[in-house]
């Protein structure tokens, strides 16, 4: 998995009731794009993220 600052993280939940969550990544702490990655959701908290086989990264749209 590859990422860059600017990528939303989405992670699927994996269990009934829990909700996805979602933010930002705003710094990649592995080489060439690989993680963790630190991720601000969308609450406002921060965390450092290594993702599983439940999470996605969608590239950041820059706006036209």
């Amino acid at each position: 998995m590859q990422a860059m600052v600017g990528d939303r993280l989405h992670i699927h939940s994996r269990s009934v009731g829990m909700e996805d969550r979602q933010g930002e990544i705003i710094e990649v702490r592995g080489a060439d794009g690989a993680p963790p990655y630190l991720v601000q959701f969308e609450d406002g908290h921060e965390g450092l993220i290594y993702p599983g086989p439940d999470t996605s990264i969608e590239p950041h749209q820059e706006a036209r």
